[in-house]
């Protein structure tokens, strides 16, 4: 072994080592912290001009699809922010359009797919992801933990209830209609459908892994439009069987949906680590909806942003006691950085907990 790759190797381990030893993984585990780590759902992207800047002209998809690009757009908020982890850049429809569903996300609506998956043919459409299909995720997912040292990389992927739900309206929808006339009319079909997105999923996510992410999220956007006994019978089994699919690799898995209050409990059992909470339940009733055995992320109200520098504060604080007898806590917001939000408060925020929180 060269001098050159054994100094290599030794710089390759203890960039592995503080990853590992950050304070973000460390909550995710349930350990002791040095202070409340802290990163936001969509932080990077359309809250930030240099954002804009650098995807000035560029359809979304493909931004996607450009390495240089992506790991760019997610670095901005780390050097800005200062957050505690880096969410790889992407969008929920990447693996569907990469197994060729016809679909485009269109500015101000969403992901808008031309042929809705509403019968048993339609199913053809889903063929599986292969790591060739994301070349590109690879490829910047090299490039990002390169440049981000010891700060961890969350990769993500939408979980099946949510991309079916796009997939069957043909895109967002507010009362899901059809998806919920599927879901209760063909659930054959419909444990079909999602069986077939938890495979696609758990490609998706091992993909990441395998590329560096030292943690994931499954988002679970709209599953908050159900009943608990329906997400058990229809949704749970494929949840399950994404988490299931990442567990041998050791990394944190966190699970998130929206308006999920009634919900926390089942998505626990779906067998992530962490908890995703959305501003309507409290993280201390959360923690007991949920059970121990689990550390939660959330709870911010991200409209909160919009208020003055005391309102965040004291409603930061608000999050932060609630959350004071978790056995762990990821300080972020209940939901999605909004696209109009200030960044010099998103950038406070972070000083705040990590000050008021140091240990």
């Amino acid at each position: 072994m060269s001098a050159n790759t054994e100094a290599t190797g030794q710089q390759q381990s203890a960039t592995n080592d503080a990853v590992k030893d950050s304070a973000f993984l460390k909550a995710c585990r349930r350990e002791p912290v040095p202070h409340t780590p802290v990163w936001f759902m969509r932080q990077a992207g359309r809250s930030l001009p240099e954002y804009h800047k650098v995807r000035e002209g560029i359809p979304m998809l493909e931004s996607c699809m450009r390495p240089e690009l992506v790991a760019e757009i997610t670095m901005q908020p780390v050097r800005r922010h200062h957050v505690d982890a880096a969410v790889y850049f992407s969008d929920i429809v990447v693996p569907l359009k990469a197994i060729g569903i016809d679909l485009d996300i269109k500015p101000g609506v969403g992901p808008v797919i031309a042929n809705p998956i509403r019968t048993r043919a339609d199913l053809a459409q889903l063929r599986d992801l292969t790591p060739e299909d994301v070349w590109y995720v690879t490829e910047a997912m090299g490039l990002l933990t390169a440049e981000l040292g010891g700060t961890p990389l969350i990769g993500f992927a939408g979980a099946p209830f949510t991309l079916a739900s796009y997939l069957v309206e043909g895109g967002p929808s507010r009362n899901h209609e059809h998806t919920k006339a599927l879901m209760y009319g063909d659930p054959q079909l419909w444990a079909d459908l999602l069986d077939r997105l938890a495979e696609i999923t758990s490609t998706f996510l091992k993909v990441q892994i395998e590329a560096g992410a030292s943690a994931v999220q499954l988002f679970d956007s709209w599953v908050g439009a159900l009943a608990p006994a329906d997400y058990r019978r229809s949704v749970l089994p494929a949840s399950q069987k994404v988490l299931r699919a990442v567990e041998p690799y050791g990394v944190p898995r966190i699970h998130f949906g929206v308006g999920t209050g009634e919900l926390l409990g089942l998505m626990g059992e779906a067998g992530a680590d962490v908890v995703g909470v959305d501003w309507r339940v409290p993280l201390d009733e959360a923690a007991r909806r949920v059970g121990p055995g689990k550390a939660l992320q959330g709870n911010f109200d991200p409209a909160i942003l919009f208020s003055t520098r005391e309102a965040v504060e004291e409603k930061a604080r608000e999050v932060l006691d609630a959350a004071a007898g978790l056995e762990g806590h990821v300080f972020n917001l209940g939901h999605g950085v909004p696209p109009n939000t200030d960044p010099d408060a998103l950038t406070r925020l972070v000083g705040y907990v990590h000050t008021q929180t140091a240990r």
